[in-house]
């Protein structure tokens, strides 16, 4: 078939806290064979918890891969078997301390569909109670912060904000919100 690749072996070669990692032989549509490294992660949820000011609650944390702190939308990790709505109720409440009314699925993403398997479902959570205590991890530390819908698309745009859920989420919900706006 055409463009289909074609899985004829695959061998575990890493497996870690929150990934593995395959080295695969796979069959091309020309009949030759390649070598493809695949990470395979169970995926994940993020989050734009937006006030009905037009603030997005945000969190600062550090981000060991890049060695800096980053600006990005409560996000987590989907346990084996959850439902990503489940994760999203999860981690908003945990990052924030807030609760939602609603929870409009904004869609998913592949973060790095070249080599990895992680799919990122989109939620937009309105109708916000604001003020619980977050409920983080021993190993985690976030700060919250609100930043206005509209500033947060002006750092996107200054590469002010580099995470790619954050970024395509936040474009998403900025998006929906000018066409209700417009009534489209």
């Amino acid at each position: 078939m055409h463009l289909n690749e074609e899985t004829i072996k695959s061998e575990t070669v890493f497996e870690g806290k929150i990934l593995y990692v395959t080295r695969d032989v796979a069959k091309l549509e020309n009949g030759r064979e390649v070598i493809r490294d695949v990470i395979h992660h169970n995926g994940g949820v993020c989050v734009v918890p937006l006030t009905e000011q037009g603030q997005v609650l945000m969190v600062r944390q550090f981000r060991y891969p890049h060695h800096c702190v980053t600006l990005e939308v409560p996000a987590g990790k989907l346990e084996q078997g959850e439902e990503p709505l489940t994760c999203g109720i999860r981690e908003l409440w945990e990052e924030t301390g807030a609760r939602a009314e609603s929870m409009e699925y904004l869609g998913s993403l592949f973060p790095t569909p070249a080599y990895d398997t992680e799919v990122i479902h989109m939620y937009l959570a309105k109708g916000l109670q604001v003020g619980g205590s977050q409920k983080l991890d021993p190993d985690e530390f976030v700060d919250v912060e609100r930043i206005d819908l509209r500033e947060a698309v002006n750092m996107i745009l200054r590469n002010e904000i580099q995470d790619a859920k954050t970024q395509i989420a936040l474009m998403k919900t900025y998006l929906l919100e000018q066409q209700k706006k417009q009534g489209m």
